[in-house]
């Protein structure tokens, strides 16, 4: 990652203005960018790259932010600015996926709960010990050397699709379904009778808390507010990275997960 990179995550990740000694501060502590000789960052390094590149940042009042919350050039750019436009949308891409898929920005739940914006974007959960499920599971991503286990994308809210369906069981969360079926837990029998959607099947109160209990003990989470090209990041980030429990558009989808979903459902259809 290159300086003015890190400076954007960091920019990205607090969402508010800084000085240059307070974003040399954060880059120091969590050594996302590091110089060649080893060296602490300096204020006046910041500056200089600030300066550098001012299609990127603002600089006020001794503060420094982001042009644009996602550095994407506005719709309305002229046919002059349409090249260095694609540019931007491309950049800007490329450095919300390093946002969101740096395992350092990763939190637990119950500590960052609070903040999940009500607003567009992206999520990605991982597991913190993958032996924490069945050996199949766990040897799978053994194998593709990684902890993650879900991406998705929130088109309206990241609260009420993240936090609310997809981890609390409130809604139709299509990760919290294929969770409970991977660890063993069956819907009632017969509950999606006489309903209009047949594939939404629920687990009952008792089993949907003890699963919300083994998400906030196992997972952390991360997650950027974007609202452009969703379904594209999405797209790319599972076809790069096959998540364990992603089956759409995921070419290492595992039929063991499909499998179990489908049980859940037969036995809820009745």
């Amino acid at each position: 990652m290159t300086l003015h990179e890190a400076i954007q995550q960091v920019l990205l990740k607090i969402e508010k203005a800084l000085t240059a000694s307070e974003i040399a501060a954060v880059l120091n502590a969590n050594n996302w960018y590091s110089k060649k000789d080893g060296s602490a960052i300096k204020s006046s390094q910041i500056g200089a790259r600030v300066k550098n590149y001012p299609h990127l940042f603002i600089k006020s009042n001794g503060c420094i932010s982001l042009k644009s919350k996602t550095g994407i050039v506005p719709k309305e750019a002229t046919s002059n600015q349409k090249q260095v436009s694609i540019k931007h949308i491309t950049k800007d891409a490329h450095l919300l996926k390093k946002v969101l898929m740096n395992e350092k920005n990763f939190k637990a739940i119950s500590v960052c709960e609070h903040d999940i914006p009500d607003t567009a974007g992206l999520y990605c959960i991982r597991i913190k010990n993958p032996k924490k499920l069945d050996t199949v599971f766990s040897n799978i991503l053994t194998e593709r050397n990684h902890n993650i286990i879900y991406i998705g994308i929130a088109s309206k809210s990241l609260q009420k699709r993240f936090l609310n369906q997809e981890l609390r069981a409130k809604g139709h969360g299509t990760f919290f379904r294929s969770l409970g079926a991977v660890l063993g837990y069956l819907p009632e029998k017969g509950s999606l009778i006489g309903k209009k959607n047949q594939n939404n099947y629920k687990f009952s109160s008792k089993n949907e808390q003890e699963i919300i209990k083994w998400i906030d003990e196992n997972l952390v989470i991360n997650w950027v507010e974007v609202s452009n090209n969703l379904n594209g990041i999405e797209d790319e980030l599972i076809k790069t990275h096959l998540p364990l429990l992603n089956i759409a558009g995921n070419p290492g989808a595992l039929n063991n997960v499909r499998v179990l979903r489908n049980q859940c459902k037969k036995i809820a259809r009745g």
